[in-house]
């Protein structure tokens, strides 16, 4: 399986802007549909955004439609949040995963958490009002 590292989250004012990294190491991350979720204390994990492994298709949940843009950088292994204007109910854990998918189906996405196959250890965004 794929290993996943995200970085990038911390305290930021609302209206403020962070990017999340997310770096796959032993395997060719090109071969894997990616996506993010986070979780807040005492909520159930949520999907946020997803992209296939061809980086043609994204997918946002509607809280963050608009405010955060997935991106991928197969040939670094990377696989990116944009998050702007954020928001207090944005404060959660930020978890990217992975699931290998066929070149067949290189467009499809999921969105899921069930359908994902790899977890990275997760990075915490905490937005102040």
């Amino acid at each position: 399986q794929v290993q996943l590292v995200e970085s990038g989250g911390g305290l930021v004012q609302a209206g403020g802007s962070l990017r999340l990294l997310c770096v796959a190491s032993g395997r060719t991350l090109s071969t894997y549909a990616m996506g993010w979720f986070r979780q807040a204390p005492g909520k159930e994990r949520e999907f946020v955004a997803a992209i296939s492994r061809s980086g043609a298709g994204t997918r946002y949940a509607d809280s963050v439609k608009g405010r955060f843009t997935i991106s991928r950088d197969n040939a670094k292994n990377t696989v990116y949040l944009q998050m702007n204007s954020l928001k207090p109910e944005d404060t959660a854990a930020y978890y990217c995963s992975a699931r290998a998918t066929p070149t067949l189906y290189s467009g499809i996405l999921y969105v899921s958490s069930y359908e994902y196959e790899s977890w990275g250890q997760g990075t915490q965004v905490t937005v102040s009002s």
